[in-house]
C-alpha cells in the first residue's frame, strides 16, 4: 500500500461513484493504471463493497436505537442467525464488557422496537438506548495513519 493507494481509497470512501477518469486526474494516474489498483484493493480485501447511505428517516425509520444484549456462548450461532434474518438489524457487534452484544437498529415506530426487544430477550437481557440525533455520521477509517 502507498500513498496512491491510500489516495484512491480516500476518494472511494468520500464518493464510492467517482469515476474512473477523475481518480485518474487526481492521482496522476492512467485509467486502466487506478482500475488495475482497484482491482487489487479488492482482491486483497482492502474494498469490502460499494453501497450507498441511504437516510432511514426519509424512508420512515423514525427510530435509531442501540441494544446491548447479554447472550451466553452456546446461544450465539442461533442468536446470530436470528439477526441476520431481521432486517431492522442494520449492525451486530460482539463486544466486551457486561453485555455480549451491541446491536443497532432502526424502526418505525416504538411499538415495533419494543415487539424486538421482547423477542431479543429469549436470548437474554437487554439494554436499550433511542437516538436522539446524529452529529457525527457512519465515514470511512482515516487512511492518511496506515
Amino acid at each position: 500500500m502507498d500513498d496512491i493507494d491510500r489516495k484512491i481509497l480516500k476518494l472511494l470512501q468520500a464518493n464510492a461513484r467517482m469515476s474512473l477518469k477523475t481518480i485518474a486526474e487526481k492521482t496522476f494516474l492512467s485509467s486502466p493504471a487506478v482500475s488495475a489498483r482497484i482491482e487489487r484493493l479488492e482482491k486483497d480485501g482492502i474494498i469490502a463493497g460499494y453501497h450507498a447511505f441511504v437516510d432511514p428517516m426519509k424512508l420512515g425509520y423514525h427510530i435509531l436505537a442501540f441494544i446491548n444484549l447479554d447472550v451466553v456462548p452456546e446461544d450465539k450461532p442461533k442468536f446470530y442467525a436470528y439477526a441476520n434474518d431481521v432486517p431492522n438489524v442494520l449492525e451486530c457487534n460482539c463486544v466486551t464488557g457486561e453485555y455480549s452484544m451491541l446491536m443497532k437498529v432502526a424502526f418505525q415506530s416504538t411499538m415495533d422496537l419494543d415487539i424486538f426487544i421482547g423477542q431479543l430477550q429469549k436470548f437474554g437481557k437487554t439494554s436499550t438506548q433511542i437516538v436522539f440525533s446524529t452529529q457525527v455520521g457512519p465515514r470511512g477509517v482515516d487512511v492518511d495513519e496506515i
